[in-house]
């Protein structure tokens, strides 16, 4: 697979991740270790070499350490500090001496020496963003740290904690069905040389066109709480599925394909990670890699999705809160 540059700070990935969180946590119950491991290690053999995780996403970082450790030095691993007891539930905590304790933790837990991507989760609004910052500056002097970035933050919070430890990348929401970061954060995060890291660029897999307003999620699937998940929300945001299908056909290439493609062709510092727990997903995100989408292909897209609008917010009022801080 090609690989991407993250930003100006030299940190190369693949031009594809996998994010890991939905194997433990967030979607349902967890993928039998086996089998999670199974697929991590059958996407380094495909060419990813770009793997997230967080200190918040339950047994994932042990599970994430454990299936990349005979390939620790061919992959890059990002993993995110910032909650309270590493529980989403228990709030925020960004304090220079939390940090410290999530960095040793979390080395342990991923079995290594060293954390390549190291973010800020959610923007602690009782921390200076100078003292986060300042804290990862000092890990990364240490060696237990390669890179910094932030999660979900804000163009002042980005300039901000930029000037203190140059940002490798900057990981938050963005897909053909939430495309807010193009009107503020991409052209700063631009004109300052930080890489992208869009997750969820397949809508929570309702680009995919696997979900529609019948289907039922698990009880422990946080999608239940999200508005944009509401049966009439999913009814409401069928023409973008049916849109993506037509366009898909038209190149030969699944929805998923198609929309992680949009998202290669919009800017080289780009790097998605969709995430599965099926190997034949896993087999097709990574063939979006080789999904060419022309500048004019781009701009009929870009233009087509403008005109149906999105139905649901993407958090319930709770969440959204803390981004964009």
């Amino acid at each position: 697979m090609k690989q991407r540059q993250l930003g100006n700070t030299g940190l190369r990935v693949s031009a594809i991740g996998l994010g890991c969180m939905g194997l433990s946590y967030g979607y349902g119950p967890a993928t039998d270790k086996q089998a999670a491991i199974k697929l991590i290690q059958s996407a380094v053999e495909q060419g990813v070499t770009f793997f997230d995780t967080a200190e918040a996403y339950g047994l994932n970082e042990e599970l994430v350490g454990e299936a990349l450790k005979p390939y620790r030095d061919k992959v890059v691993i990002a993993t995110k500090f910032g909650f309270r007891h590493g529980d989403v539930t228990a709030g925020l905590d960004s304090r220079p001496e939390r940090i410290r304790e999530v960095a040793e933790a979390s080395l342990k837990r991923l079995k290594t020496d060293r954390i390549d991507l190291f973010y800020q989760h959610r923007v602690d609004l009782t921390v200076p963003i100078e003292d986060v910052a300042g804290t990862v500056k000092d890990l990364i002097q240490q060696g237990k740290v390669k890179h910094f970035g932030l999660s979900e933050a804000g163009v002042a919070t980005i300039r901000r904690a930029h000037a203190v430890q140059p940002l490798a990348a900057l990981q938050s929401e963005y897909s053909l069905w939430w495309r807010e970061p193009e009107q503020e954060i991409l052209p700063v995060i631009e004109e300052l040389g930080i890489g992208f890291v869009p997750f969820s660029p397949l809508g929570k897999g309702f680009l995919t066109g696997a979900i529609n307003e019948n289907t039922q999620f698990d009880s422990s699937d946080f999608r239940n709480l999200v508005p944009r998940f509401a049966e009439e929300s999913r009814s409401a945001n069928q023409a973008l599925v049916d849109l993506l299908g037509d366009i898909a056909a038209s190149k030969q290439a699944t929805r998923g394909q198609i929309a992680l493609a949009w998202l290669l062709a919009k800017k080289p510092w780009i790097v998605p990670i969709p995430g599965t727990t099926k190997l034949h997903r896993l087999e097709e995100n990574i063939g979006a890699a080789n999904v060419q989408l022309t500048p004019g292909e781009v701009s009929n897209i870009d233009a087509a999705f403008s005109r149906i609008t999105v139905q649901g917010d993407r958090y319930p009022a709770s969440l959204q809160a803390r981004v964009g801080r």
